[in-house]
């Protein structure tokens, strides 16, 4: 199994929406997809439609109490794809953890022997705090989506040095296989400006896929349906499509799934 964490400590930037859709176009290539929400406002489970009284076991039970990995995945609607959802405790789970031995490497112990997936994605929170150094810690890449605004470059040079931190003491392997821009609005010129900047700093890092604004991508996980379920011909979707795309491409041939 392939792990990818989707993380910038930038908030608003898309990562949960880009985790959602992302994984339901892999499941839907035919890959058996893990989603993990690790974020503690637990939207990228609401916006697969697992209600909060559904999650009986959740990513607070793994890295809190070492539940299996195996015991805490939800199936959800989409075929090939399962979900291991989060609740409100776990934001508490970085205080719990704080006196305890190799607290970083929680997520990467539940992970490791784990086969019945192909890839496994990250939705991790808004922050760079011990949460994300898990997903960081158990990650093979990193996905970072990028908003098409000002600070965008500022954010990423700062999750850029926490990357190379964590590869100094926690993961070596870690890698960055690739920034996608989102909320791209090409009626501003501002967005075009700073995704030219993107491209010129980090060349082809950057996917080709850009992922425009649009309504139906905000509207889709209040139906707790991925967009590409709720509409799969809009932009949005299209566009995560051709994501999906890119990212089987750049996923070394040994590693792809059968």
């Amino acid at each position: 199994m392939i792990t990818i964490a989707i993380a910038n400590q930038k908030g608003g930037v898309g990562k949960t929406t880009t985790a959602i859709n992302i994984a339901t176009a892999m499941a839907a290539t035919g890959w058996k997809t893990l989603l993990v929400d690790l974020d503690p406002q637990g939207n990228a489970s609401t916006g697969m439609g697992i209600a909060s009284a559904d999650r009986e076991s959740s990513t607070y039970d793994i890295l809190v109490d070492e539940v299996p990995l195996a015991e805490c995945v939800h199936p959800t609607t989409i075929p090939g794809l399962d979900i291991v959802p989060a609740t409100v405790d776990l934001s508490g789970a970085e205080v719990e953890l704080v006196s305890v031995e190799d607290r970083t490497a929680r997520l990467r112990r539940a992970l490791a022997h784990h086969h019945a997936h192909d890839i496994c994605f990250i939705d991790c929170p808004p922050s760079l705090g011990l949460l994300t150094l898990n997903a960081l810690g158990a990650a093979d890449t990193l996905l970072v989506p990028l908003q098409c605004e000002f600070f965008a470059l500022e954010g990423l040079s700062q999750l850029l040095q926490t990357v190379e931190r964590v590869q100094q003491r926690f993961n070596p392997d870690l890698g960055i296989i690739g920034i996608v821009l989102t909320m791209f609005d090409r009626r501003n010129r501002l967005t075009d400006q700073v995704a030219d900047d993107v491209r010129d700093c980090l060349g082809k890092l950057v996917f080709e896929a850009v992922i425009p604004r649009n309504v139906r991508l905000s509207e889709a996980p209040s139906h707790g349906l991925p967009a590409l379920v709720y509409d799969h011909a809009c932009a949005g979707s299209r566009a995560y499509i051709a994501l999906a795309r890119e990212l089987i491409g750049r996923i070394p041939e040994k590693r792809k799934a059968a």
